[in-house]
């Protein structure tokens, strides 16, 4: 089956198979209206209206400098990381941020900087959190790398990382300031999923010894699970899990199969949704749906033998960044199981309906209104988080506004 891709000029679906699915696509955009008043940061709620649901979003913490990744502590309490190299642990009812001593150095330069956080499932007894930065290397370089640290001291306001342990540093180090990844995510079986970006060299992405342009896997304490595809490092780096990947800057894991799933940005159109799996590679740059910024083909076109096809791509690109797959929530019942996306250059919220591994429409959402949205996730109290990536950055909580949806 074709992977569905999406015209942004219009709301109509292209190359979708089944007709019933091209019917309930155009259902879904149809029912969008949207409204809001003037925000500044966080001063007035936004709402929009999805299926006959009007979903609210409302700022709840401001001035973050370019946030990039989140992470719930526990049902009152985030923890947001700042590009620059700052992390603020955040106090999800007043707003109140406080900042976090002991972050590892990082390179703020282009897109890199500090980037994801994830915590433990245990954190609330560990302070066990996972984060990656671009990491500073010999001669100016910098690598994408991935810690495990300690967080203390964040229920009584004086937070701090502890035993930071550097559990994977990027082969290939550069001076490129562009596709760093990098979303980090807990497997099932507890190992941590990451992703890089081709570092802006994409011949990279096509080495399967090379770490860029790759989704990889490590234990929690940096060992290779033994079942990596190329766990023995005899046909590609050990701790790869697919390569072919441009700069896959969102990954979510969906907590009813178990799967691991990933945005990426393409290049002048091409963002692809893949579900990885172990050792096949995803085509970039020997195929893509997009083309070169000077509109000519990116290698041999959009297939080749070997290559694996996305599940779903847009074209033009919405330049996506943050996602999560919802799951059982008392306010978003009718969600459940669909992927939300964040649009950077967009600047919107993308819910992709989902019927099994099939995405069968697309719902944009809040376009315009909260700026470039680089996370997205689903709190503890089942509403929809995100970040904005602004200088004066938000933390954003979507919920319905009367009626579940």
């Amino acid at each position: 089956m074709p992977p569905l891709q999406i015209q942004r000029s219009s709301s109509t679906l292209v190359q979708q198979p089944p007709v019933q699915a091209f019917l309930l696509g155009l259902l879904v955009a149809a029912a969008t209206v949207f409204s809001f008043s003037a925000l500044a940061h966080g001063q007035e709620a936004v709402t929009d209206t999805s299926q006959a649901c009007t979903i609210e979003g409302q700022a709840i913490a401001s001035g973050l400098e370019h946030p990039w990744g989140l992470a719930f502590l526990d049902e009152t309490t985030a923890l947001v990381t700042e590009r620059p190299g700052r992390m603020q642990v955040i106090d999800l009812v007043t707003g109140v941020q406080t900042q976090v001593d002991g972050v590892p150095e990082v390179v703020d330069r282009g897109q890199g900087g500090l980037l994801d956080v994830v915590a433990a499932p245990d954190v609330a007894s560990t302070g066990i959190i996972y984060l990656s930065f671009a990491e500073p290397r010999r001669g100016g370089a910098t690598g994408t790398s991935i810690a495990r640290a300690e967080l203390t001291g964040w229920r009584n306001g004086s937070p701090s990382l502890a035993d930071v342990t550097t559990l994977f540093q990027q082969s290939g180090p550069n001076r490129e300031q562009r596709h760093f990844g990098s979303r980090i995510v807990i497997l099932p079986d507890e190992t941590l999923a990451f992703t890089i970006g081709d570092r802006a060299t994409p011949q990279r992405s096509q080495d399967p010894f090379d770490h860029a342009g790759s989704v990889l896997r490590i234990a929690v304490d940096g060992s290779i699970p033994a079942d990596n595809p190329f766990a023995d490092g005899s046909d590609g780096a050990a701790e790869i899990w697919s390569t072919g990947h441009r700069n896959p800057q969102g990954a979510a894991l969906d907590q009813v199969t178990g799967l691991l799933w990933t945005v990426e940005h393409g290049a002048r159109g091409g963002d692809e949704i893949n579900q990885p799996e172990a050792g096949r590679n995803y085509g970039w740059p020997t195929i893509s749906y997009g083309v070169n910024y000077s509109g000519t083909r990116i290698g041999l076109g959009t297939r080749a033998e070997g290559l694996e096809q996305p599940v779903y791509y847009w074209d033009p690109s919405i330049a996506p960044s943050g996602m999560t797959i919802v799951h059982e929530s008392a306010l978003f019942p009718s969600w459940q199981g669909d992927m939300l996306v964040g649009a950077l250059r967009d600047q919107m919220l993308v819910r992709l309906v989902r019927q099994g591994d099939t995405i069968t429409g697309e719902d944009r959402l809040f376009e315009g209104a909260f700026g470039r949205i680089r996370d997205v996730r689903q709190g503890p109290d089942g509403a929809i988080w995100l970040l904005t990536d602004d200088p004066e950055g938000d933390l954003v909580r979507i919920a319905p506004q009367d009626d579940p949806c």
